[in-house]
């Protein structure tokens, strides 16, 4: 199949399935932008709009994204890897503490459809001697160093201060950047770091976040879907009586944008209808 701008094709472990674009489909209520900012689905800055499981605001034409008990900006969005994210904390002026310690850090609602993804580069500031005992790199070669020395507003921070530096992807760091009295008061944080080069062509400082694949939409009654393309039908995996727009008639789920698509036939992969092949996504 000859690749073209139009033809997109999403591999989404671990089954694949084609389907093709129909102009049957029953999309999701779409959220508008936000100032200049595509708001995607499944984000939802209105619990008319998206899917309001992934919620997040606009608050004066900025998308935010709220934690348990603190929120952040949200620097960018990626619909097709499902990624976003956020600015971290600043430092308080003159000290090296970051303004969110009085929350603790970063902590994300566990129960929620996000979390802290494996690309990013951690850098702990004013650590106590305990964090001498975790498996973090706290030594006199630890890239903490290299950002002190090379950063303005934490050369605060190079007062005989323990620093460590770690890479967020384990299980105690899913939900959560922990800033507090016993371990570290500061931290920066940066995605996709490449330790190699020097501060100065390092990205801005970022937290990424990844949000789960949604299901279909939810209804209350059979007119919030569309019937042409989806039913309003219980959900048997929810446990709690929750009930969702089902795809019909041979059309299935496309949860990148929320539509209820047609499945792609042999026609469509082989003949003339080639070019309309334009996602392949694990349906569940």
């Amino acid at each position: 199949m000859e690749a073209t701008p139009t033809n997109l094709v999403l591999f989404l472990l671990p089954s694949i399935l084609f389907i093709s674009r129909s102009p049957h489909v029953t999309p999701a209520t779409p959220c508008p932008p936000c100032g200049n900012t595509t708001v995607p689905f499944p984000l939802s800055t209105t619990p008319t709009c998206g899917d309001p499981a992934y919620k997040i605001r606009c608050t004066t034409n900025t998308l935010v994204f709220d934690t348990l008990n603190n929120s952040y900006p949200i620097e960018s969005i990626n619909p097709k890897s499902q990624r976003l994210v956020i600015r971290p904390a600043p430092l308080v002026p003159n000290t090296c503490i970051t303004t969110d310690k009085i929350h603790q850090g970063i902590q994300l609602n566990n129960t929620l459809p996000f979390n802290i993804t494996s690309s990013n580069t951690i850098v702990y500031l004013n650590c106590t001697q305990a964090l001498l005992l975790s498996p973090l790199n706290c030594s006199s070669s630890s890239l903490c160093h290299t950002y002190i020395n090379a950063t303005a507003s934490a050369s605060v921070c190079n007062n005989g201060l323990l620093c460590c530096t770690f890479r967020t992807g384990g299980s105690s760091n899913s939900y959560q950047i922990r800033v507090r009295d016993v371990g570290c008061s500061a931290y920066s944080s940066f995605v996709n770091l490449n330790p190699d080069l020097p501060v100065n062509r390092w990205p801005q400082p970022g937290l990424e976040i990844q949000w789960l694949l949604p299901r279909e939409t939810v209804c209350a009654s059979p007119q919030d879907c569309d019937s042409a393309t989806s039913a309003c039908g219980l959900d048997p995996s929810s446990g709690s009586g929750i009930k969702r727009c089902f795809c019909i008639n041979d059309l299935v789920w496309d949860p990148i944008d929320g539509v209820c698509t047609k499945k792609a036939t042999s026609h469509d992969l082989n003949g003339s209808g080639r070019n309309r092949i334009t996602v392949a996504a694990d349906i569940v």
